[in-house]
């Protein structure tokens, strides 16, 4: 281990070799994927780090991914691919892994980065994941990456094609607001009217900043999706 509890790179390679199926020929590659660039900054090494390597990472475990999924969902549209690459490969999902696998652990931080919690943030981590990718290919070519990356997913494949979902624009104007006022949409029912089998819903949104969106639909919640709609489409226009 080094001064700051990081383990070295002899059972980083023991790791690699364990977790991902591969031996590194050359090292350094594998010293570089785990270096962020805080730590090369700190030891005067500024460009001795691994965003490059994220960066080839990053598209290796694309192909991959789509590699795997093509073959073993051979019935599978192409927006069904996609939404289950993009799934697996989220930043969410990948934090996700290389902490179960351990990999945090072998991340090489400068000591202000260690000290924020720079171990526990999801975009250092997931790159270091794919940083890790990246030195595989470099050391050992496409087969040796495509190899690793079916391991390491190995309990993760999907065991059916994802289906789409459906657009949901209450979170999305929800979301949307928080950013811009830092507040909430309020929704209100303006009228119902109707025979009691074919009912009318009309509802409004006002946004924090007092404009109000209104919409009709046969459901109470269909018409507050359709209003938020109504207001993503201006809010979207003001803010591209």
């Amino acid at each position: 281990m080094d001064k700051t509890g990081v383990k070295g790179l002899a059972d980083a390679l023991a790791f690699i070799e364990e977790k991902f199926g591969y031996r590194f020929r050359n090292p350094h590659l594998l010293e570089r994927a785990l270096t962020h660039s805080s730590r090369a900054n700190e030891s005067g090494r500024s460009e001795w780090h691994n965003e490059r390597q994220e960066f080839l990472g990053d598209a290796v475990l694309e192909l991959c991914l789509s590699e795997y999924l093509y073959i073993r969902f051979p019935d599978a549209r192409e927006g069904e691919l996609t939404r289950m690459r993009a799934r697996l490969a989220s930043g969410e999902n990948l934090f996700a892994l290389a902490r179960e696998l351990g990999l945090d652990q072998y991340v090489r931080l400068g000591a202000g980065e260690e000290k924020q919690g720079g171990r526990g943030r999801q975009s250092v981590v997931s790159d270091a994941l794919e940083a890790a990718l990246g030195a595989i290919y470099e050391d050992g070519g496409y087969d040796a990456a495509r190899q690793s990356v079916g391991k390491i997913f190995s309990g993760q494949w999907p065991r059916q094609p994802l289906k789409k979902q459906k657009r949901d624009h209450k979170s999305l104007l929800q979301q949307i607001c928080q950013n811009l006022y830092r507040a909430a949409p309020v929704y209100a029912l303006e009228n119902a009217s109707g025979a009691e089998h074919a009912r009318i819903f009309e509802v409004s949104v006002r946004l924090p900043d007092g404009r109000k969106f209104r919409a009709s639909n046969t459901g109470r919640k269909k018409a507050e999706q359709d209003a938020a709609a109504e207001a993503i489409a201006v809010l979207k226009r003001e803010n591209p």
